[in-house]
């Protein structure tokens, strides 16, 4: 993962929390935590989540207007989804 600036295994975690928690906090560092050599988790900061969180709201939004955009007013009842979609 080329954005996670550090990584530390969660034996390291524990005993560097704090300073590792500082680091998302105020450096803004993405920091890996691996459980048996493998990435598990990533530490990020709230400002790194909130951003996140606005463009998946972003996607979202752009992708329902997409679909309304599409939206050909026909519509199909369950009786008729359950009889197309039998073996």
């Amino acid at each position: 993962m080329d954005t996670v600036s550090q990584e530390v295994s969660t034996r390291e975690l524990r005993n560097q929390l704090s300073d590792v928690l500082g680091r998302a906090m105020y450096a803004g560092e993405r920091i890996g935590v691996t459980r048996h050599g493998k990435l598990a988790a990533v530490v990020i900061s709230v400002a790194d989540l909130e951003a996140l969180e606005a463009f998946e709201m972003a996607q979202d939004v752009a992708a329902y207007r997409d679909a309304m955009a599409a939206d050909d007013g026909e519509r199909v009842s369950l009786e008729e989804l359950r009889r197309d979609l039998a073996p």
